[in-house]
């Protein structure tokens, strides 16, 4: 099936002496599901094929005339669950207290209404949500306030379905 991409070109940045990985994040961040990010880079950025694959991406390598970088990561669909470095035993969770849908909203409101939400449980209970991409920075502030999760693409990758268990506050890292 043909991917659409979403294109950053990263060359300016780097040229200007800046550090892209912020603005591949929000872009990554900002794809539709299913769509692909084709990423322009002076050189082959071989540390973020694993942060890429980690977040469900392959990556396509094309070397430019100009000796630049081409690369598409096209997302994998449904295959692959990421889960908190925190997280103890996804299975045995409590069934989840609060189930919301979020697919209609734009950010920041679904990470928005999921940390006011989090906020009004017990340690322990469970948030199951369904959004329309995956919450990149919904993520590492879930861990940072000491939460775990599980979440993955449904099997179309039309909605990114979460569970959050509760946990007892922030983490010292």
């Amino acid at each position: 099936m043909p991917h659409e991409f979403q294109e950053l070109d990263v060359r300016s940045i780097l040229q200007n002496g800046g550090e892209p990985f912020e603005e591949i994040m929000r872009a990554v961040g900002a794809l539709h599901p299913g769509q692909g990010l084709r990423l322009f880079a002076p050189f082959r950025p071989q540390p973020l094929f694993r942060v890429m694959d980690s977040k469900g991406f392959d990556h396509e390598v094309v070397e430019l005339d100009n000796g630049d970088f081409e690369v598409r990561f096209v997302p994998r669909m449904g295959e692959e669950v990421a889960i908190s470095e925190n997280a103890v035993s996804p299975e045995l969770w409590a069934e989840p207290s609060v189930d919301l849908d979020l697919s209609d909203l734009d950010p920041p409101e679904p990470m928005q209404r999921i940390l006011s939400e989090a906020e009004a449980l017990n340690p322990g209970e469970v948030i199951f949500a369904v959004l329309s991409r995956e919450p990149v920075f919904l993520l590492p502030e879930l861990t940072h306030r000491g939460h775990q999760w599980v979440g993955n693409f449904d099997r179309d990758g039309s909605a990114y379905r979460i569970m959050i268990r509760i946990g007892t506050g922030a983490t010292n890292a």
